[in-house]
């Protein structure tokens, strides 16, 4: 088993700080959100941890030595969503876990012994413009919308298994092959793909997990957390 961390992205929305930070090396209390990741999947045994980084790529080369994990750079951060980012590690998505790297993992709910490709899942409310995943009795995802409201979202943590890993890299491929992928989020290749994969849904608490992707969620975390500010440095 093993690890993707995508860490590419600009991080537009939490500025200044990412002007010279990137924001999965925003430090909550006194780790990294990047860190707390990596020491999480160690935990549970996944030591083969593949980092891809974009914005501010130097940023992240102290981890090279510190975890011996294997960094990818995407030099065209600045132009695609996150397809491309996937396209560059395709490879390597094979009974593997996939981490958006701005998430502050507050519990360890990993597991290093998943069978089946899973969607980590929190029930969220009051949302604006979320991935809600949609499941049949028997817990498999049997579609994705994109909506405001409330229901179980994506959480930006999935496992893939060597199936439909390898169904995935086939498609990724193609869709690289096609063009014109500027706009599209690796998720929607799993969307595009539904109905050929075998995809459940793992429940987990809504406080679990908070993605980082704007001041005001930054400040959001450090008051859930009881810190009173935050520190940007490594």
């Amino acid at each position: 088993m093993r690890a993707i961390i995508l860490a590419a992205g600009m991080g537009t929305r939490l500025r200044p700080i990412t002007l010279t930070t990137p924001k999965s090396l925003i430090k909550i209390g006194d780790e990294t959100l990047i860190e707390r990741q990596i020491h999480f999947l160690r935990e549970k045994g996944i030591d083969e941890i593949i980092i891809v980084t974009g914005h501010l790529a130097e940023k992240f080369e102290f981890l090279k030595d510190k975890y011996q994990v294997t960094l990818v750079h995407n030099d065209k951060y600045a132009i695609y969503n996150n397809f491309y980012t996937m396209y560059l590690v395709k490879q390597y998505l094979s009974n593997t876990y996939v981490i958006d790297a701005d998430n502050y993992l507050v519990d360890n709910f990993l597991s290093n012994n998943l069978e089946t490709s899973t969607y980590f899942s929190a029930y969220k409310t009051n949302f604006k413009q979320e991935w809600v995943l949609h499941t049949n009795s028997d817990s498999f995802v049997t579609d994705i919308t994109i909506e405001d409201g409330e229901g179980p979202i994506m959480c930006g943590v999935s496992y893939w298994n060597s199936t439909d890993g390898a169904l995935l890299q086939e498609a990724i491929e193609k869709k690289f092959e096609l063009g014109n992928y500027a706009d599209i989020y690796w998720d929607n290749i799993v969307l595009e793909q539904l109905p050929n994969l075998n995809v459940k849904i793992q429940s987990i608490s809504h406080n679990s997990i908070f993605e980082i992707d704007s001041l005001e969620d930054l400040q959001h975390l450090h008051n859930v957390l009881g810190y009173s500010q935050y520190q940007s440095d490594k």
